[in-house]
């Protein structure tokens, strides 16, 4: 369990974007990356990976995933869709995430949103569901060890890891086909 705690640390839950990392002016892409990579690099799981590049904003751009830009620079509104956009597409579709933020790009081409608060919601809700998670992954991992007393003759250890990823996996998969359910009713009041 110790073990679990120790790479919990190393996921870097709380790494956000948040509203104060986000200068008054707008970028341009190279810029918009650095943001990015200087406050997800840490998370990545591989060192050669990358947190977003110009093709990934390019096409985000082509797929209106987000309001256009002008005079190639990104505003505050762009960069708060990019990162909506990088922690959604961890579990949904490219189409299910333009679904998603389609009405939120209506709402600040109307001018009827304030983002920054839908933002800070977000991010507050982001906390609590880290936190969740932190008490969440102990229960998980003692129903693993219940269960894995049954077992005869086998490496616990490595069976116990084995069902630890069959049973975070089956969680996130759960929550991934209801977020799906839901995107599916935003497409359908369209």
């Amino acid at each position: 369990m110790e073990n679990l705690n120790k790479l919990i640390d190393q996921l870097n839950l709380n790494k956000n974007i948040t509203l104060e990392d986000i200068p008054n002016i707008d970028l341009y892409m190279d810029q918009v990356i650095q943001l990015f990579e200087n406050k997800y690099a840490s998370s990545l799981r591989n060192s050669d990976d990358k947190v977003l590049t110009k093709t990934m904003i390019n096409n985000y751009a082509k797929g209106k995933l987000f309001v256009p830009i002008k005079n190639k620079k990104y505003s505050k509104e762009h960069l708060i869709l990019i990162s909506l956009i990088y922690q959604l597409k961890g579990a949904l579709s490219i189409n299910d995430i333009k679904a998603t933020l389609d009405g939120v790009n209506k709402h600040i081409l109307s001018e009827e949103v304030e983002l920054d608060q839908f933002y800070e919601s977000y991010l507050h809700l982001n906390e609590k569901n880290v936190e969740e998670f932190k008490e969440n992954v102990p229960l998980h991992a003692s129903n693993v060890i219940e269960e894995i007393k049954s077992l005869k003759e086998v490496d616990h250890e490595y069976f116990e890891k084995v069902l630890l990823i069959t049973s975070f996996v089956h969680m996130s998969n759960l929550y991934r086909r209801l977020a799906e359910k839901l995107v599916d009713e935003i497409i359908n009041e369209d």
